[in-house]
Order: structure tokens, then C-alpha cells, then sequence
């Protein structure tokens, strides 16, 4: 089933006179799916969720940095509508194509300046580093506290903080060992297959013999990419695609408790209401109102 998008306009988000919006925002299950016309770096300042990005669900958690190119669909979605005791918080840095005008005046090198321009004309895909060293969480402290508390040269500073950023993300983008990054992307295959079979049922052994992994390497992996086990992630999972389903389809809570795998339905309302806190009625009348 295919996501409806909604379309994020730079002239709304961002201010006219700097080009530049550095917010930081604690994720709901009220935020669309969405693109936008600005290029964005979203990095994930606290606790554990989703990002929806295209057609992938990739798990989330403090450290992660992803940039957004133009054009590409994506929302973040925390594990829970607790936004007190359980929120995702993240680190919003957006600016449009007059704000890359100018920083490809200030950046010098040829490599970086022509990684901005496929971010803008969205030549590019999406993609995520992580944050080993706190050097990105400290810039986007420093570019949303500039921003928010504007000062004499605050323009001059905030250009400054968003040249560092886009060369410490790509410094770190292409010197990443090699063996992380692949088995992060061989993880996110396993996620993906998780996601084409959620009406079946799945089990650590189904995703041993796909993945060529042992069962206690999938359960450490589980643990170290996504902070749950791998029952918890599956159980999480199929409520966020049961929640997906009741906001944007009219079909019967039934039938959609048997599209994430659920065949008893007192079994998936149990779990649902307690992940989410209201009955799948309740959350399809919240949110359709």
C-alpha cells in the first residue's frame, strides 16, 4: 500500500531572510508522511523509534544522523505515544537552495560542494552515520541554541556551524569502517524482510536460514541496532503498521490485526492498547477527528 505524502514547502518552514530552520522536536503519530523542498539533517538527539523513509522502516536510536535529500518521503515514529516517559526527540536542520548558493561560496573543496549540489537536485539518496564522537550532537546543539537566541553575528555563525556540520557529516559518511556499515546494511535487509512478512509467522530461525546469521548473532543485533529483542521489535513493528494502516485505509480492525499477523483479535487489541494506550477503534477516531 503505498503512503500518501504530503509536500513541505520551504517558504513555510524556514525563515525568509536566512534560508535555515534548526529545531528540536519530540516525535508523534500526528506529523504525516511527508517530502519536502529543502534538504534536511535529522539527527536523533534521545531515546528509541522508527524513521519510515521511502519504503523502509529503519529502527532508530540516540546517535543516528540521517540526510534528507529534496523530494525524498519520510516521517519518524517513536515506539510509543508516551511522549513523556518514552519520547524520540530529534534535531531538525533544514535549509533550502539559496542557503546552498551560499555555502558552496564558503566551501572549498570540490568533493563536498558537489555532494551539497546532489542533495539539492536529489541526485542522491538518503542515507545515516553515526554520531561516535558527539562532534555532530555538539554542532546541532550549537546551530539550534544560535538560532533560537538570535544575536550580533548570529547569520555569520550560523553559516559557520552549517559549513562544519555538512563536512563533519561527510568526513564521517566516507571514512566509516566498512565492516559496520555493512552489517548495518545487511541488518536492514532482515528489517525489510520483517516488514514483506508480517502477516506471517516469523521467528529467529526463519531469520537465521535468510540471513546466513546465527540465532545468538541476530539476538545481539536486535539488541545493538534497535535496543529491544527481537520479539519486542517485531511486536513494535506490527503496531506501527496496524497504526499506519487504520489512519490511512477503511479496513475492518479485524482484517488488519490479519495483515501485521495477528489471526486472534482480542490477542492483537491487547497488545495494541498496550503499546499504544488506546483500543485500535479509539486511535482511528482520534485521529480520523
Amino acid at each position: 500500500m503505498n503512503k500518501p505524502t504530503q509536500l513541505f514547502k520551504g517558504e513555510v518552514f524556514l525563515e525568509s531572510n536566512l534560508h535555515l530552520l534548526v529545531n528540536r522536536y519530540t516525535e508523534d503519530f500526528i506529523v504525516p508522511f511527508h517530502a519536502h523542498d529543502f534538504i534536511e539533517f535529522c539527527y536523533v538527539a534521545e531515546g528509541k523509534g522508527f524513521h519510515h523513509i521511502e519504503n523502509e522502516t529503519i529502527p532508530v536510536s540516540k546517535g543516528q544522523l540521517f540526510a534528507i535529500p529534496v523530494g525524498i518521503s519520510h516521517v519518524f515514529r517513536p515506539t510509543s505515544p508516551d511522549s513523556i516517559s518514552d519520547p524520540l526527540i530529534v534535531y531538525n536542520c533544514l535549509f533550502d537552495s539559496h542557503m546552498v548558493e551560499q555555502l558552496i561560496v564558503i566551501l572549498q573543496d570540490q568533493p563536498i560542494r558537489e555532494h551539497l549540489t546532489e542533495l539539492e537536485t536529489s541526485t542522491l539518496s538518503y542515507y545515516s552515520i553515526f554520531d561516535r564522537d558527539g562532534s555532530i550532537e555538539s554542532l546541532m546543539q550549537m546551530l539550534y541554541r544560535e538560532i533560537s537566541v538570535p544575536r550580533i553575528g548570529s547569520t555569520t555563525m550560523l553559516h559557520t556551524l552549517l559549513s562544519q556540520l555538512i563536512v563533519t557529516v561527510y568526513r564521517q559518511k566516507h571514512t566509516e569502517a566498512g565492516k559496520t556499515a555493512t552489517q548495518f546494511a545487511d541488518f536492514t535487509q532482515v528489517i525489510q524482510y520483517l516488514e514483506r512478512n508480517l502477516a506471517e509467522t516469523i521467528t529467529l530461525s526463519d531469520l537465521a536460514q535468510m540471513s546466513k546469521w546465527s540465532i545468538r548473532h541476530l539476538q545481539r543485533m536486535f539488541h545493538r541496532q534497535t535496543g529491544q529483542s527481537f520479539g519486542s521489535f517485531l511486536q513494535n513493528l506490527r503496531v506501527q503498521k496496524s497504526c499506519e494502516f487504520l489512519r490511512i485505509s477503511e479496513h475492518k480492525v479485524s482484517s488488519i490485526a490479519e495483515f501485521v499477523g495477528y489471526h486472534d483479535i482480542d490477542s492483537f487489541n491487547g497488545v495494541f492498547k498496550k503499546i499504544v494506550g488506546k483500543t485500535p477503534t479509539e486511535y482511528r477516531k482520534i485521529y480520523k477527528s
